[in-house]
């Protein structure tokens, strides 16, 4: 099953999901992402989702040097990202229910 389009679906969410648990920059929730199962994840539709989701007021930034490279912008997420957060978790929680019993109905397990 090619997964392109569910990721579009839930990248806002997995994302505040990974933020939520510690703050982060760019590529490390990328990484944070793929270790948690979603190895198709775009670099490029992750950092457009951290960028989308700090201008809707969802997460905060803060910079922090780096003797390895040039410094890293670092993602938080704040009150009105953690409400998202909570609002699309029930969302979620619904919708993988109803698929759920869809897709069992007429299992013949």
């Amino acid at each position: 099953m090619d997964t392109t389009q569910l990721l579009k679906g839930v990248l806002d969410v997995a994302v505040l999901a990974v933020v939520a648990r510690e703050d982060g920059y760019g590529y490390d929730v990328v990484r944070r992402l793929r270790a948690g199962g979603l190895e198709d994840v775009g670099e490029a539709s992750v950092y457009g989702t951290l960028r989308r989701l700090y201008a809707s007021g969802a997460l905060t930034t803060y910079v922090v040097p780096s003797d390895e490279g040039p410094h890293r912008k670092y993602y938080g997420i704040n009150a009105q990202g953690r409400a998202m957060l909570e609002a699309q978790r029930k969302d979620w929680h619904a919708f993988a229910t109803a698929m759920t019993d869809l897709l069992d109905e007429g299992d013949p397990r």
